[in-house]
């Protein structure tokens, strides 16, 4: 009897966590929009990659979008574990790095559950990250594989057109730029640019001394990318 009441104690509490974090972010989505600012954030992970690689890069998809979308996005970015509740605060969450990702049980299903509730994840590979990326993501949707998206997937086509795909920042093994989505109940919950690096594209112009052309490619496509999430 102890026994049955104990699993009945566990069930509860998981269903409990589960819409308690969905009632966090309702009321962060009404919250923001009566201050009309939203505020996005960078993804901290365990592992061993650099997650905090690309410190400029945000800031400077911000300003962009503020400028020339007319967007009201908290110039300050936030930095959140994967595993925290927190998350649940951000619309939009960016994880970038070059090597080792590792999730332990609580942090995917957590993401599971923000990525399911309304949250969205963009995933910059900063040379090195794919191989771990996607494993931990097996982890978060075991079943659910990430597929290349089509040219004409909406993504490519919001404020900036795109009728190839990505755009090809930095050069990598040489490869074709690859967008991938991960879809859940038909809803694109996360956005993986692979051999492309936007990430790099928009730091600062003394970081890695791209061309004016490639730096503006990035940030119309980063634009594109804010402009989809918060037009779902």
């Amino acid at each position: 009897m102890l026994l049955f009441q104990y699993m009945r104690f566990l069930y509860l509490q998981r269903f409990m966590k589960v819409y308690f974090t969905i009632f966090i972010l309702l009321l962060t989505n009404l919250q923001t929009t009566n201050a009309q600012k939203v505020q996005i954030a960078l993804l901290k992970y365990s592992g061993g990659g650099d997650w905090y690689a690309n410190p400029t890069s945000l800031p400077n998809l911000v300003k962009y979008c503020n400028t020339n979308l007319n967007t009201q996005i908290d110039p300050d970015i936030a930095t959140v574990d994967v595993g925290s509740i927190e998350i649940f605060n951000y619309p939009f969450v960016h994880m970038t790095g070059h090597g080792n990702i590792i999730l332990n049980p609580d942090e995917a299903e957590n993401l599971r559950n923000y990525l399911i509730s309304g949250g969205f994840l963009h995933v910059s590979d900063n040379y090195g990250l794919d191989p771990y990326f996607r494993r931990e993501m097996n982890k978060v949707f075991p079943g659910i594989e990430m597929h290349e998206l089509p040219f004409s997937h909406p993504i490519y086509h919001q404020a900036y057109d795109f009728p190839d795909g990505l755009p090809k920042i930095h050069e990598h093994d040489d490869k074709t730029p690859q967008g991938f989505g991960l879809f859940y109940e038909g809803r694109l919950v996360c956005f993986y640019d692979y051999e492309c690096d936007l990430g790099d594209g928009w730091e600062s112009s003394e970081v890695h001394n791209d061309s004016p052309e490639k730096r503006m490619e990035a940030f119309m496509m980063g634009a594109n990318i804010i402009q989809f999430v918060f037009q779902q």
